[in-house]
């Protein structure tokens, strides 16, 4: 126990040293030379810069740049930060994070941190000269350096802003400002790890599908019909491919982070909007002021929830019900024109022309995925035993893909009935 605090320690005084290199001003007049020792560890150095002075590392003797900024200024710092504190987490705080999993682990763990920093910070190879010249360049490096090596983490070794699900208690990635990490970390297992796949994998497969019914020649499909379906397409396309973006990009930091939970839920926004707009159109083919007047109403909604999605305390934890509930509400206005059509036209007609089976199908997936994903359901039963598979996001994803499947298989058999059967020119269909 000891040996890993005095490990702990050890990063902390490298970081702290770091830290004292950035800001270290210009010496002025004959500056008094401190020697590092690259060989022994950055404890034992006992380094304190002070102004005026240089930096001696090795043979090298070398002027520090001045800064006069504090640390939130400095690129990578506060970022630097983060890591350290959701990578030393003390003894109470790890129970129940699965790595380390012994103490042999966490002390190697420890030990590459280490080296990394003295790497970074003592090693006679780094570039002094550039430091001076180029801090912020040489910091992203450093950063990057810190990136490469991390390690799952802990829910309670977490900033708050990474801080979500209590239930789901390892097996986080800490925080990893540097975009290709991010990227890079989607190839390993993590908490996320499903959440990127699933609507990743979601995303690419409607890419596919909208290149392969807009592809047909007009002679198939005409003009109306591929924009009314571009519209289902392209919203799917947009919810997916944000839901991925912002789970693979949720560690990079906290402005960024909460960036991609806003476009997160715009893109919820622009799913539901764009299953509406083939429904409609297709259920009230040869009445268009009907469909005018429900689109607007769709469409007023839908701006609503993106207004109040951008709205910065909307994606805290504790609003989460509030998250579940505004979609839920924004998918189930759609029962309105869906019993306008039932009476109009009578159940049987509804669910042969209309498809209307198929519909209630698609909300009772997405009704069903929201209520789980609100009660974080199974992992609140089972908490740490859901930490990489089946958590309640996981499974929310799986239901949202295949309720937009079902619509896909909707609409298309309202487009192949309307425009097999109907003609707008009989006054019966007017």
């Amino acid at each position: 126990m000891d040996d890993h605090q005095d490990s702990g320690d050890t990063i902390k005084e490298s970081l702290k040293i770091y830290e004292q290199l950035q800001d270290a001003p210009l010496p002025s007049g004959s500056p008094e030379v401190l020697h590092l020792d690259p060989n022994v560890s950055a404890k034992e150095n006992s380094l304190k810069v002070e102004k005026g002075d240089s930096i001696q590392c090795g043979s090298m003797v070398r002027p520090y740049a001045s800064s006069e900024s504090s640390d939130s200024e400095v690129p990578g710092l506060g970022e630097v930060k983060d890591i350290f504190d959701a990578l030393s987490v003390s003894d109470d705080e790890a129970i129940g994070c699965p790595l380390p999993s012994t103490p042999e682990d966490e002390s190697a763990f420890v030990s590459e941190i280490t080296e990394t920093l003295k790497a970074g910070v003592l090693a006679d190879e780094i570039d002094l000269t550039s430091l001076a010249q180029n801090p912020t360049h040489e910091t992203e490096k450093f950063v990057l350096k810190v990136c490469d090596s991390w390690r799952l983490c802990c829910y309670n070794s977490l900033p708050a802003w990474m801080q979500d699900n209590d239930f789901v208690i390892g097996g986080y990635r800490p925080p990893t400002p540097s975009f290709y990490a991010c990227f890079k970390s989607i190839f390993k297992l993590h908490t996320e790890t499903a959440n990127i796949w699933t609507h990743l994998l979601a995303c690419i497969a409607f890419i596919a599908m909208a290149i392969h019914f807009l592809s047909q020649t007009s002679e198939v499909l005409e003009l109306p019909e591929k924009v009314v379906f571009s519209t289902f397409f392209l919203g799917a396309i947009l919810c997916f491919g944000l839901s991925s973006a912002y789970h693979i990009l949720h560690c990079h930091s906290e402005c960024i982070g909460r960036l991609f939970s806003k476009l997160d839920y715009c893109g919820i926004a622009l799913l539901i909007i764009g299953s509406f707009v083939p429904w409609l159109y297709y259920s009230f083919y040869c009445q268009f002021h009907l469909t005018v007047i429900y689109l607007s109403i769709v469409v007023i909604f839908g701006i609503t929830s993106i207004v109040v999605s951008l709205w910065e305390k909307f994606s805290e934890p504790k609003f989460r019900p509030l998250r579940a509930g505004l979609f839920l509400a924004f998918g189930l206005s759609g029962l309105i024109p869906a019993v306008h059509y039932a009476i109009k036209e009578g159940w049987m007609n509804a669910v042969s022309h209309a498809s209307l089976h198929w519909l209630f199908l698609m909300g009772g997936l997405y009704v069903v995925g929201a209520l789980i994903y609100a009660w974080r359901v199974p992992e609140r039963f089972f908490p740490g035993m859901c930490d990489i598979w089946f958590q309640s996001h996981q499974i929310f994803h799986v239901f949202v893909i295949a309720g937009a499947i079902v619509h896909y298989h909707g609409i298309s058999e309202m487009a192949m009935y309307r425009l097999t059967y109907i003609d707008c020119g009989n006054p019966i269909y007017a």
